[in-house]
């Protein structure tokens, strides 16, 4: 559900704050993944807790109106299931190769 037009976009103040204060040559590290992207944002590099790590975040124009969170990956992804991945596991035989006929 998306938030009140009447209260406008969530925007964490401290990471305002540190965006008017600060220059964009350091990254702003944050924690506050559901901070909306403002204009005021574009150009400058964010890390942004994941829960483990913090990934670096860079604003262009395009991101504005997007959480922080969106850019930052919670889940790894390993691999979809298959007979690829089985043979591609270490140890594993290797496939045989199609014959041509």
């Amino acid at each position: 559900m998306s938030r009140s037009l009447k209260k406008g976009p969530y925007i964490d103040p401290r990471v305002l704050k540190k965006v008017a204060n600060g220059s964009n040559r350091t990254p702003i590290k944050t924690w506050s993944r559901s901070c909306t992207i403002a204009p005021e944002m574009v150009g400058f590099t964010f890390q942004v807790h994941n829960g483990k790590d913090f990934i670096t975040v860079s604003v262009i124009e395009d991101m504005v109106g997007h959480k922080l969170g969106e850019f930052s990956p919670t889940r790894k992804f390993r691999r979809h299931g298959g007979k690829t991945v089985e043979a591609a596991k270490p140890g594993a035989a290797p496939a045989p190769a199609p014959e041509k006929k």
